[in-house]
């Protein structure tokens, strides 16, 4: 560096404010700068709390399901625990995991016994499909980022928008054909060739049906034996969550055109 910073060009010793010194030495205010301690600003850091890729790490396994031990009944949260391995590694209590795409906190770990668990509140209960397993229900299972992870998906919050029904499962080749049909509301923020997680999946959309209400997309045989999906039946839900950018742009042009006085007549 200090060979970068001491060449010079005639043109630099004709303008005095241009000056560099060799060799480099750290100045008393770079060196306080260096001993100052920063805190995140708890406004921006409740932002963002987790994130993950869609990108399945392991299958795991239900293996039991009940209310939490400090609702006493069925109209309080639920706690969840599951059988798996891979995402046992590096995992904290109060990490976030995603169960079929659904982040949930881990509350308690059983390394021992290869299992951990997590809780499950009324509204996510509401939300998702993950009300309706129970023990033995097979799950797709990945942790959150860490800044030395790869992106090998699409940024998946892991906040399930709400769920499809499968509608058809036809084979090609040695992929599979997958449709589903969810509410209104949320195909209009599904696109050809956007990204879409189905149970914490990350796929690629193919094609989108407003008069069907559906969409599909293909699963390649490496995707079939890495996933939950490919054993579901027809009628059975998934978690969905769409593409973040197109909730932001429909948030963003709405404002806009409630701006220019236009927003009933979009909506109608």
């Amino acid at each position: 560096m200090a060979a970068l910073f001491s060449y010079t060009t005639p043109s630099l010793h004709k303008n005095p404010l241009l000056r560099f010194s060799s060799p480099l030495k750290p100045s008393p205010s770079y060196l306080s700068f260096h001993k100052l301690q920063f805190k995140p600003n708890p406004r921006f850091s409740r932002l963002v709390t987790s994130l993950f890729t869609g990108i399945v790490e392991e299958i795991g396994h239900i293996d039991q399901v009940g209310p939490t031990s400090d609702s006493g009944d069925d109209n309080g949260g639920f706690e969840m625990r599951i059988g798996a391995e891979i995402v046992l590694g590096g995992t904290r209590l109060g990490d976030s995991i995603a169960v079929n795409g659904t982040c949930l906190t881990v509350t308690d770990i059983d390394s021992a016994g290869s299992r951990f668990s997590v809780g499950l509140s009324p509204e996510t209960l509401r939300r998702t499909s993950l009300g309706g397993l129970g023990p033995g229900s097979p799950v797709n299972l990945e942790r959150s980022l860490t800044p030395e992870s790869r992106m090998g998906g699409h940024f998946v919050q892991g906040h399930v928008d709400g769920t499809g029904e499968i509608v058809k499962f036809s084979p090609e080749g040695d992929s599979l054909w997958v449709t589903v049909r969810t509410d209104p509301d949320l195909l209009r923020l599904i696109v050809p060739k956007g990204f879409i997680a189905v149970d914490g999946t990350s796929l690629t959309v193919v094609g989108v049906y407003e008069e069907e209400s559906t969409f599909d997309f293909m699963l390649v045989a490496y995707t079939q034996q890495k996933i939950v999906l490919p054993t579901k039946k027809v009628g059975d839900k998934v978690n969905l969550e769409v593409d973040i950018l197109g909730k932001y742009v429909e948030k963003l042009l709405s404002g806009r055109l409630q701006a220019l006085g236009v927003g009933s007549a979009a909506s109608s």
